[in-house]
């Protein structure tokens, strides 16, 4: 008898206690669904304040399929997202929010593409973004407009991190061991054939969403500084315009003197000058220090993420307190 493949469906959690019932019903359904193949359940709680990880060992010992990760801390959904393909063990894995904003429904599709078709992984991308705040989608919009000029890594607008990848593709993936990560760009980096399903927006079945305007655009410059020297560019070139103007400036100044004897001006232009100089100086330290700063970070070699526990602990402890009833 064949052996089944094995599909791992990697689930990154902070504070998902509320959702975290509602995926695990829906994506049971889905298993039965799909029961030609298995399933293992990786849910990685990074470092949650509520009680996510009691629910999760709650279902590690009721369903042998379910595992979890639990972060020593909050190391952010990217490491939780690395650890959970990092784990996985299936031919195929997937990456979904506990939120149920990635449709489970989805999965026999994915599935069905990537054994019959000539694909390496089928990821999801939002055609619409209807409930979000307008002033999100749109700077949502500007941010992808500007990467794709920018940056030679084609990134594409509306994708989720939601996408179901064969073994290939994952090991490609893990092989980039960077501290600084940004999994929808390095998806797109490593290439391989990817089909893209399409579908409306859906709201989150419960609890509040943990990225707010201020850490999507701390993320966005995560994203252009991993994928991009545009802004080193850019600096480098405003020293030169600067450079240039101000070599005919102090030729205009000079021959202002000598041919009309009229002083230069006063010092508010003096200042003004000073001041865009300055602005334009500052500007271009502070893309060099991002820079710098991700550099000094690499160069560290931390671990991405660290292990308080997993379901292995679960079961570790279970096992000796059978054996100390049978002693």
């Amino acid at each position: 008898m064949n052996k089944k493949e094995l599909i791992s469906i990697v689930v990154p959690c902070y504070n998902e206690y509320e959702t975290i019932p509602f995926f695990y019903t829906e994506i049971i359904k889905i298993a039965e669904q799909m029961n030609y193949v298995d399933f293992e359940f990786i849910f990685v709680n990074d470092g949650s304040k509520d009680n996510t990880i009691a629910l999760l060992k709650e279902l590690a010992i009721k369903d042998e399929r379910a595992r979890f990760i639990s972060f020593s801390r909050n190391f952010g959904k990217e490491p939780a997202m690395f650890a959970g393909l990092q784990t996985s063990k299936g031919d195929y894995v997937a990456i979904m929010d506990a939120d149920l904003q990635d449709p489970p429904a989805l999965l026999p599709e994915m599935y069905n593409t990537l054994k019959t078709e000539d694909y390496d992984s089928v990821a999801t991308r939002r055609n619409t973004r209807k409930g979000e705040p307008l002033i999100r989608s749109f700077f949502a919009k500007l941010f992808y407009k500007l990467i794709n000029k920018i940056s030679e890594t084609e990134m594409i607008e509306g994708a989720r991190d939601f996408r179901l990848m064969n073994r290939k593709m994952t090991d490609a993936v893990l092989s980039l061991q960077e501290y600084n990560r940004f999994t929808k760009g390095i998806f797109c980096w490593v290439g391989y054939k990817t089909k893209w399903l399409e579908y409306k927006n859906i709201e989150r079945v419960a609890g509040k969403t943990k990225f707010n305007f201020w850490k999507l655009f701390k993320y966005s410059l995560e994203c252009i500084i991993a994928f991009s020297t545009a802004p080193l560019v850019l600096a480098s070139f405003l020293g030169i315009f600067f450079t240039f103007i101000a070599f005919i400036s102090i030729i205009a100044l000079i021959v202002r003197e000598l041919v009309w004897h009229v002083s230069a001006a006063g010092w508010p232009s003096t200042m003004v000058v000073i001041l865009l100089l300055g602005g334009i100086q500052i500007f271009s330290i502070g893309v060099l220090g991002q820079y710098l700063s991700k550099t000094y970070l690499e160069t560290k070699k931390r671990p991405i993420y660290l292990v308080r526990e997993t379901e292995k602990d679960i079961k570790k402890e279970e096992q000796n307190q059978k054996e100390e009833r049978f002693e």
